[in-house]
């Protein structure tokens, strides 16, 4: 079965939306920088039709869902187009949902003993949220040892400057982040901006 790290590329944007309208030229902007997957958060009311409109309008991008809360949010990204589900956390009745699904997905974890919990399951690919706060890079690396099995995509105060140290080790495919999205670009709509700096995130998975 195909994974969220065969869709996605070594960066992931996070992107929270606002206005339906930005969400195809946003994301043809990233798609030129070299960011393919792109993540759109169900946290505002325009998220799913923004959805939508990427999975339609934008040929290049691989649009997913992320804070996937309930089964709900899951049925709901899945109709409107989503490719893949990102969620902060994970429970039965969520997992159950998102796997039953047939999408890629990545169920959130902050501790060895939630990702033990979803390694019972079978699920080997993890979100680790919130990264920063959590342990960050020194966290992660102690995890590689006991639990070999597990593959992480850290989100959550990773920068520019952080997300080389988190790719360098071996159990991070890939990382979520929203600083190639400055709001101040948003509100401009400047994508070529925007282009440019996804450029340089896309740039750290060769580094």
């Amino acid at each position: 079965m195909e994974t969220v790290f065969d869709l996605a590329p070594a960066v992931v944007p996070v992107v929270v939306l606002d206005h339906v309208e930005d969400a195809v030229p946003l994301a043809r902007a990233l798609v030129d920088g070299g960011l393919t997957a792109i993540e759109i958060t169900l946290r505002t009311p325009a998220a799913l039709e923004a959805i939508q409109s990427v999975a339609l309008g934008v040929p290049g991008a691989v649009v997913g869902a992320g804070t996937v809360l309930t089964p709900d949010h899951v049925a709901a990204a899945a109709a409107a187009g989503a490719r893949f589900l990102v969620s902060p956390g994970w429970t039965d009745r969520l997992l159950d949902a998102m796997r039953g699904s047939g999408l890629p997905f990545l169920p959130g974890v902050s501790t060895a003993t939630e990702a033990l919990g979803l390694l019972e399951r079978g699920v080997t690919d993890m979100k680790f949220f919130p990264a920063e706060a959590a342990g960050g890079p020194a966290y992660l690396r102690s995890l590689a040892s006991p639990l070999p099995r597990a593959r992480f995509c850290p989100t959550g105060g990773i920068d520019a400057d952080r997300a080389p140290g988190y790719l360098r080790l071996p159990n991070v495919p890939c990382v979520g982040g929203s600083w190639m999205l400055p709001q101040d670009l948003l509100r401009a709509r400047r994508w070529d901006e925007v282009t440019a700096l996804a450029a340089k995130a896309a740039a750290l998975g060769g580094s």
